[in-house]
């Protein structure tokens, strides 16, 4: 009897571990079939990324002042910057497509969700879409943020990141990775922000060898924030 429970176990834990393995995607696609109120162009999936379970998608919004309301709060845009750059790091390309500013209030029931980073209701972050890409047969690890720093004095690292879309870690022979990434600021920050440093990680082969060392890449933006 012992030794049959122990298995109904080891068989939940593994059928779960294949469910959330098989999709990250599955439950952030069924978010977009919500229906939402808003302000500004209807939002939309672009570059094929998948919307985010905790945090209200913001596609579609790219003048300041022009926001979105779903179930999972409110989020208004407060400063885009389309980067459209491509940094060969090693044997990965990291390309870096935009970078927003915006201001987020979340739903009550998320709240606790963000808890980890502030204890504030309502709150600025930064958020850069991404993509990388292993040009090489063999398995790399890389991070494109390891570490965020900005001219306010804000220093976080990827553990600090809001999205959670494991962009950080493995990257398979030929394989790659999108998607989003953000960061909270402290109250205030936001109006006063003109620069963004980005240090990657290093690219580190199977056994944590370095091949290629990290690299800084600094972003201007365009303009003040909306305040």
């Amino acid at each position: 009897m012992k030794n049959a429970l122990i298995m109904i176990l080891i068989s939940s834990i593994l059928a779960g571990c294949s469910v959330n393995a098989a999709s990250n995607t599955e439950v952030k696609q069924d978010t977009s079939k919500k229906t939402a109120a808003h302000s500004g162009p209807k939002p939309h999936v672009l570059y094929d990324y998948y919307e985010s379970p905790q945090v209200t998608s913001d596609a579609g919004l790219e003048k300041p002042g022009q926001s979105h309301i779903d179930r999972k709060g409110e989020i208004t845009l407060k400063e885009f910057k389309k980067v459209d750059q491509h940094f060969k790091i090693g044997t990965v390309d990291y390309y870096i497509k935009e970078i927003k500013v915006l201001h987020y209030r979340p739903d009550y029931s998320m709240i606790d969700f963000f808890h980890a980073q502030t204890h504030d209701e309502e709150f600025d972050f930064i958020k850069l879409s991404v993509e990388i890409k292993n040009k090489h047969d063999q398995r790399v690890k890389f991070a494109p943020v390891a570490l965020l720093e900005t001219n306010t004095g804000l220093k976080v690292d990827w553990n600090q990141d809001i999205y959670l879309e494991e962009l950080h870690g493995e990257l398979n022979g030929k394989g790659h990775k999108r998607g989003s990434l953000g960061f909270i600021m402290e109250k205030g920050d936001a109006k006063k922000l003109k620069t963004i440093t980005i240090q990657t990680s290093d690219v580190l082969d199977g056994n944590n060898k370095v091949l290629q060392s990290a690299e800084k890449i600094s972003i201007v933006l365009n303009s003040k924030s909306l305040e």
